[in-house]
């Protein structure tokens, strides 16, 4: 009597992946994030190894070269000290790069932090320190950084916490309304029952759950956190000379214009544009991975 042989039912891979390994491959399904990553990883790889392929010394002059146009020796011609702008563009991505990533950092800590205490106790807590956020919130982020910096001093330092603390309030808004929705869920019941202390409640059993929304704000204010640290840098209050920082060269060089130089100008600007572009499109395809 010959044996049956059974087989099995192919199984559905899909079903076996976490939620996490869900949210990368719909990632690498996405033709807006994946063009937005590319750009992004650039501009990083410009700001780490920029000085190697660099042709020229950001902060070198040649006052005989002075304001000559893009051609096959200076490929974005230089400005009006004769220093090469494709080699300040490359190189000039690092202070930004740094400053505004960090200034990211600091505003989603603090306004997780914040999120979570109003969202968790709500009552006096949430209206005391609702009312706080909000007033913050009514200035300007420009004007705040401009009154912290003046007061402060100009350096690095101070520019990633400016805007660190000004952006944190609008995290710690969006966080706060995810902990209200999670707050009413079983798991938070269960916790509290257990007599699990608050902390650890919001820390262990409610922060994991309201990461997307997190991660989605994060990157949106990383776009604004760049324009933010060049608003600052071509007013004069954020990065100092002789940093080849775009929006410094932008300010230094933006009176060339009207002679006819635009190439001491332009590509600053398009920088700019490409790094938030880029950064935009990394938060679009979070938030829609986030949300298939």
């Amino acid at each position: 009597m010959s044996a049956v042989q059974t087989t099995s039912p192919p199984q559905d891979d899909t079903r076996r992946r976490s939620p996490m390994a869900d949210v990368f491959f719909s990632l690498m399904r996405s033709r807006t994030f994946l063009v937005g990553l590319v750009i992004v990883l650039f501009w990083v790889a410009c700001a780490l190894f920029g000085e190697h392929f660099a042709p020229y010394d950001p902060l070198a002059d040649d006052i005989i070269n002075a304001l000559a146009p893009p051609s096959s020796e200076h490929w974005f011609g230089t400005d009006q000290i004769g220093r090469d702008v494709f080699s300040r563009v490359i190189v000039g991505s690092r202070d930004i790069l740094t400053v505004a990533p960090l200034a990211t950092l600091l505003a989603t800590v603090a306004g997780t932090a914040l999120g979570l205490l109003t969202g968790y106790f709500r009552g006096i807590v949430d209206d005391v320190v609702s009312r706080i956020l909000e007033a913050f919130m009514a200035i300007p982020v420009v004007i705040v950084a401009l009154l912290a910096i003046v007061a402060l001093g100009t350096s690095k330092a101070t520019v990633i916490i400016v805007i660190g603390l000004s952006f944190a309030p609008i995290i710690a808004r969006t966080v706060r309304s995810a902990v209200l929705a999670e707050r009413e869920l079983d798991y938070v019941a269960a916790a509290q029952l257990r007599h699990e202390s608050a902390f650890h409640t919001m820390f262990v059993e409610i922060l994991p759950n309201v990461i997307p929304p997190i991660l989605v704000e994060t990157t949106v204010r990383l776009g604004y956190a760049i324009f933010a640290v060049a608003t600052l840098s071509f007013m004069g209050f954020g990065i100092q000379p002789p940093s080849p920082d775009w929006g410094l060269s932008i300010s230094s060089n933006y009176g060339m214009i009207g002679g006819g130089f635009w190439w001491t100008v332009l590509f600053d600007a398009l920088a700019i544009a490409s790094l938030v572009i880029g950064v935009n499109l990394v938060a679009d395809g979070v938030h829609g991975a986030l949300n298939d």
